[in-house]
């Protein structure tokens, strides 16, 4: 379960995009929101878009792993998809902010498979300057982004990783390295124990 986190601006996104377009074992956690659609996406494919009664039933269900509550939104990761997935060796990307990322790391089901990645901008004049380029939130809302990154970004020490995002393809290389370590971790070698028995007791 390989989670970048990071202020709004810092990069998660493009970062997120460019390791799914490079690594074929690796899948996107699609959250669910109570947030309206943005012009271009499209529901169950980068979000699924519930309404907050809908969104409170699957907090009662228990069928979210993590959620949080954004801008007066709520996000959260919905349980089933991502336990199919590891199920089936599949490695999970989430793009999920520190209150959800702690939630996994709390969670006993949840934080043996936890890899967590916070990423930081070069500086604050370059974040908010990539948020006005976004275009996508009025004035009002990109001072409050600006306002909550400096809380966010007070979490870094929760975080098993952190990269500062200077330039994308030095961040998503230092990712794709991340990635590399933690599926030869021991722990994470799927059938590591009968390989070194077979090569101790030859036939």
């Amino acid at each position: 379960m390989l989670v970048l986190s990071s202020p709004s601006g810092a990069g998660k996104t493009t970062i997120s995009r460019m390791m799914l377009e490079r690594d074929l074992n690796l899948t996107m956690s699609i959250s669910a929101t109570t947030r309206l659609m943005r012009p271009g996406e499209v529901d169950g494919k980068d979000y699924y878009f519930v309404d907050e009664e809908k969104f409170k039933s699957m907090i009662d269900e228990n069928e979210l792993l993590e959620y949080a509550n954004v801008f007066d939104n709520f996000y959260g990761t919905p349980r089933k998809p991502v336990e199919g997935a590891i199920a089936r060796g599949e490695d999970i990307l989430f793009d999920i902010d520190w209150q959800g990322t702690q939630q996994l790391a709390d969670n006993d089901s949840t934080k043996k498979d936890l890899v967590a990645v916070f990423i930081l901008p070069p500086n604050t004049v370059e974040l908010e300057n990539r948020l006005r380029t976004r275009a996508q939130d009025p004035e009002e809302v990109v001072q409050q982004r600006m306002s909550r990154a400096a809380d966010e970004m007070s979490h870094y020490r929760e975080y098993k990783y952190v990269i500062v995002n200077d330039e994308i393809e030095t961040s998503v290389e230092r990712v794709e390295t991340i990635v590399a370590a933690e599926r030869i971790n021991i722990e994470r070698q799927i059938g590591l124990h009968e390989f070194v028995q077979c090569l101790r007791e030859p036939e």
